[in-house]
């Protein structure tokens, strides 16, 4: 990836000013109920038989594609662990302008959220969580939480390399923060209440749907030159490396789809592939998809 974002950096960093927490890797979750969306229609009606499909896309399909945009000065390869901060909070500060550029565009209030990179353990908004939950996003507080050491941990173990893989996760988790403005986080927390055998297929949806914000995201960066060769290859093998059925298979040697909260590896490249290749928003509800 090309370094021509612009930096914002302090640890933990207030990038600007939303429970349960939604993270990158299964089992990323604290408790607690997500706050309200000025845009949210968390009036969603279930009944019974209501299945996750039932979930609105909320304002997501009234945004625009992302506009073009002039790139930002370069910054440096982050082969030190400041260097590395430096370009996390890069990639943080660029998903949000683009994406308030786009509820600009399309007449909406965008409330940004803020950035805390961590070490060991944090308390948030959601409760205390550690490192081992991965990154994740706190709807109560609005806030990305991360520890860098997932980064080192996914190329020990997976090896998954690449500053575009970095890119992608800090992209999904502010999808998430996009989920809780158009107010999909709300509908999907109210169905999982009243119907509890459907919260896993409503978590793997909302997961999703992230990967294709991520893949939005991506697609905004490539119209502005600031992707290289097989950037989005190494978006797609971090993608891999946190689907359910990969993980499951690392851990325990076999597969149970009843008990995934966040995808296939297969349906999170999908997922990621499609916000990249349509670059708007409109094109990621995963609630209205036959098959995720």
């Amino acid at each position: 990836m090309r370094r021509r974002l612009r930096v914002v950096i302090a640890v933990p960093i207030p990038v600007m000013a939303a429970a349960l927490a939604v993270g990158l890797t299964a089992g990323c979750s604290s408790s607690g109920s997500p706050s309200a969306s000025s845009s949210a229609s968390a009036s969603a009606s279930a009944s019974p038989s209501a299945r996750s499909t039932s979930v609105s896309d909320g304002e997501a399909k009234s945004l625009p594609t992302f506009p073009s945009a002039t790139a930002s000065p370069s910054l440096p390869a982050p082969d030190t662990a400041t260097a590395e901060q430096k370009f996390i909070a890069a990639v943080f500060t660029d998903a949000q302008e683009e994406w308030q550029s786009i509820f600009q565009k399309a007449g909406k209030q965008y409330h940004p959220a803020r950035l805390v990179i961590f070490s060991s353990a944090v308390s948030t908004g959601c409760g205390t969580e550690t490192s081992e939950v991965g990154p994740f996003y706190c709807p109560a507080d609005q806030t990305v939480y991360l520890d860098l050491k997932f980064f080192q941990d996914m190329e020990q173990k997976y090896g998954v390399k690449g500053d575009f893989s970095q890119a992608y996760v800090v992209a999904h988790e502010v999808g998430h923060h996009i989920q809780l403005l158009t107010g999909v986080s709300s509908q999907v927390h109210q169905l999982s209440q009243q119907h509890p055998a459907q919260a896993n297929q409503l978590s793997v949806r909302t997961e999703l749907q992230a990967d294709c914000y991520a893949g939005v995201w991506a697609h905004s960066a490539y119209t502005r030159d600031l992707l290289e060769p097989g950037d989005l290859d190494e978006a797609l093998t971090a993608a891999a490396a946190v689907g359910d059925d990969f993980l499951q298979k690392q851990a325990t040697g076999s597969v149970q789809p009843e008990n995934w909260t966040h995808g296939s590896s297969a349906q999170r490249q999908k997922w990621l592939q499609t916000g990249y290749d349509k670059g708007a928003p409109s094109a990621c509800d995963t609630f209205s998809a036959s098959s995720p």
